[in-house]
């Protein structure tokens, strides 16, 4: 059945309980069985390859990702070289470097990894974190200032850097070599540096665009290993071993929801073999704080250590995160991981207040293409991960502004298909914004509070012409049907060769047709736990997160024996001590 846009609706589901439209996704299904056969998978799971644009002879290497087929040359970036040979000579004449870095995982994750190659190299290393309230995002002239009257003679900045102009022009007065590492969105105009490397440069011409910061460091270190290696500064010290810090690299990664493609797969992948090692001394106490008592994935990357990192950031030390990856300290690390963990706790609670009266502010007006609310003295902390939960209840790409002291600090999240941070640096040139900048799926800015309106006409113009060029409505994308019977463990062991799972590689989605709820009931505050059946013997549990008080979670607990189309994920769940199949519900509709 066809829906809007052209698109083959699954199971004609054009409007769920949750308002979204499931559209199957298109695939080969002739490769998909070729795949299957070649490989011994099932049929299903062919087809899952084949949709994501995975080739026969391909298919191989994506289930199982390597670096050493993978990883790109350092040297193909524009001015890798250049910021390679500069750092080499410091290191081998003994200068004094500092890594001034973002105070998010990934740039926490990139100061970390830097400090423990230069210090594992020999060189005098300092890594500086802004205060996210009193400093802000990126470079400024005061602490440049404060780093060269230390004795700095080199600032490697990781994260941030590409816009800012004024700090780094201020810079090279000082006598400073500044070397810029990030992944934002570039303008035309680059600032005055030592050297950009940036494979979103707009003279760049990388496959790599996907990285994140983390992903760029790690390549600075592998093409500066390199160096050092050549010009014979390791025939007195051991050479470092880069893999041992892969787990920094999968976590930032991950974090920084940059698409899971390409190099991006294999970074996370060995990494989270490196982080089940728990060598790094901080990362294990964090998971331990954190109670992760299994087998690491891409999930406790992002939902479990991540957020406990960030949340250093938003209400604490913005430098307990390059601390606690970068120590060697076990008493220090047990100390750092439990504020970050208490710090959590508190974030989460901030979060819930800022998020209700987000909502009522949205449910209030009118939205033509984004979701744009301010409130005074909400949390600067919380509002980014505020604006993610809007894009997940509304469908619509979102702003959050906090407004206090007549300055406006803005968070943004978009969704695939929607550049956010393109459209807050037209904004920014365009003089509606103090300073703004980002990438497709994020963004930062400071506004003036009377040009709020202003922004909000701007950003709903430009962003809904671009949700109308492309297909922005809510949706969910299904890979195929399932019986009830089928979603069973060998079929979730299966999948999980597709992981790691995110953006760019979504984990795979399936429709269960015309099931049956045998119960359900309210767990935790409000998830939804449901067992389903298919009509026979055999039940699926499933859950549904944070839903209790939505049409889904309602109509789940109320469902009236009426039979139901449900969409999920099917995963093996562990707990104590028995592994059994689950259903991750992302949603439902009356079966008709």
């Amino acid at each position: 059945m066809a829906g809007r846009n052209g698109d083959t609706l699954a199971h004609g589901v054009d409007r769920s309980f949750s308002g979204k439209r499931w559209v199957r996704r298109p695939g080969d299904d002739r490769l998909g069985l070729a795949i299957a056969q070649r490989l011994d998978l099932p049929e299903i799971v062919g087809r899952v390859l084949a949709a994501r644009g995975v080739g026969l002879d391909d298919a191989p290497s994506y289930l199982d990702p390597r670096l050493n087929r993978l990883l790109p040359d350092p040297s193909h970036l524009i001015d890798m070289d250049k910021a390679v040979a500069r750092l080499a000579q410091a290191v081998r004449n003994g200068e004094k470097i500092a890594v001034f870095g973002d105070y998010d995982v990934d740039g926490a994750t990139s100061s970390a990894l830097l400090r423990r190659f230069f210090r594992a190299a020999g060189a005098e290393i300092e890594v500086y974190i802004p205060d996210r309230l009193n400093e802000g995002y990126g470079p400024n002239e005061p602490a440049l200032r404060r780093l060269r009257e230390a004795g700095a003679d080199i600032v490697v900045t990781v994260d941030c850097g590409t816009t800012a102009y004024e700090p780094l022009e201020a810079a090279a007065g000082m006598g400073l070599d500044v070397i810029v590492i990030d992944h934002h969105v570039a303008e035309a105009g680059l600032p005055k540096a030592h050297a950009v490397v940036n494979p979103n440069r707009l003279d760049e011409d990388s496959p790599h665009g996907q990285l994140a910061a983390v992903g760029v460091s790690f390549l600075l270190a592998v093409g500066l290993n390199r160096a050092l290696r050549d010009a014979g500064h390791y025939a007195g010290r051991p050479e470092p071993d880069l893999r041992q810090w892969l787990d920094m690299v999968a976590l930032g990664t991950v974090a920084d929801v940059v698409p899971l493609t390409g190099v991006n797969r294999a970074f996370v992948r060995q990494g989270l073999k490196v982080l089940a090692g728990r060598t790094n001394t901080g990362l294990a106490a964090l998971a331990d704080v954190a109670g992760v008592d299994e087998a690491p994935s891409a999930y406790h990357l992002g939902f479990v250590l991540g957020p406990r990192i960030n949340a250093g950031g938003r209400l604490g030390s913005s430098d307990l995160g390059a601390r606690l990856l970068s120590t060697e300290d076990a008493v220090e690390a047990a100390e750092i991981a439990g504020a970050l963990d208490e710090y959590n706790q508190q974030r989460r609670a901030i979060e819930e207040g800022v998020l209700q009266a987000a909502v009522r502010e949205a449910e209030s007006g009118r939205h033509d293409g984004v979701l744009l609310v301010s409130g005074s003295d909400w949390h600067p902390g919380v509002i980014g991960i505020v604006a993610a939960r809007l894009v997940e209840r509304f469908g619509l790409p979102a702003c959050v502004v906090t407004t206090e002291g007549g300055k406006g600090l803005g968070s943004g999240r978009s969704m695939a298909g929607i550049d956010l941070g393109a459209a807050i640096i037209a904004a920014r040139q365009k003089g509606l914004l103090v300073n703004g900048g980002g990438h497709a799926m994020a963004a930062g800015f400071t506004v003036d509070p009377e040009r709020i309106g202003d922004l909000r006409a701007f950003l709903a113009g430009r962003l809904a012409a671009e949700a109308a060029a492309g297909d922005a409505a809510p949706r969910i994308i299904v890979d195929g049907s399932l019986t009830v019977e089928a979603a069973n463990l060998e079929l979730a062991g299966h999948l999980e060769r597709l992981a790691p799972f995110g953006s760019g590689n979504a984990e795979p989605r399936f429709v269960l047709p015309g099931v049956r709820v045998a119960k359900a009931d309210v767990v935790g505050t409000d998830h939804v736990r449901c067992t389903f059946t298919g009509g026979g013997s055999v039940r699926l549990n499933a859950i549904s997160f944070r839903t209790a008080d939505t049409e889904l979670g309602k109509r789940l607990l109320n469902h009236g024996g009426l039979p139901l189309h449900v969409v999920g994920r099917v995963r093996r769940n562990h707990w104590q001590g028995r592994t059994t199949v689950q259903l991750m519900l992302d949603d439902a509709a009356a079966a008709t």
